[in-house]
């Protein structure tokens, strides 16, 4: 069974919730963070900080994903736009355990995709991709995203100038 579990940070009230798949996901991040960040990503702080940092930036917008309880991966949304009466818009960020590649990612997406518009309420969903992650590409066109452009020289990417392509769905 597909299941969506948040995770929130909140280290100023000390609220912590679902916080047991953290070690889990950031075996993920790791695992892929080549197709995750940039070189501007981590600064000075340790991949614990970063990672806790990000997740208590987008809290409650971070989910683990999980199949018959195991962690088949996690989503997050960021960068809204909109305000705190209407969210219009924001991006995606995801990662899968290769284990789940395929079908069941597809299918996870159309589920969450269905949540993001009549749940949260949200218009589009924006992914920001680097162009040689062809998977993720192939699944995004899947699920009915558009290519709306591309970023040129967008970042630095083991310090070289990395292009990044914008991908939108509308509701």
């Amino acid at each position: 069974m597909l299941k969506f579990k948040p995770i929130i940070i909140n280290r100023k009230t000390d609220y912590y919730e679902n916080v047991e798949y953290i070690p889990q996901i950031m075996f993920l991040y790791r695992r892929w963070e080549k197709f995750l960040k940039d070189d501007f990503a981590m600064s000075e702080e340790s991949f614990y900080e970063y990672f806790m940092n990000l997740i208590e930036d987008v809290s409650p917008y971070f989910w683990v994903i999980l199949f018959n309880n195991e962690t088949a991966g996690f989503v997050y949304l960021e960068n809204f736009t909109g305000d705190s009466k209407i969210l219009h818009g924001a991006e995606i960020t995801t990662c899968f355990d290769k284990k789940f590649w395929g079908s069941f990612t597809y299918y996870t997406a159309l589920v969450f995709f269905n949540y993001c518009f009549k749940n949260l309420g949200l218009k589009k969903i924006k992914a920001l991709v680097y162009p040689e992650n062809f998977r993720v590409v192939r699944l995004l066109k899947r699920c009915g995203f558009l290519k709306e452009g591309i970023l040129k020289a967008e970042t630095m990417r083991n310090g070289k100038p990395q292009d990044i392509e914008v991908y939108s769905l509308f509701r």
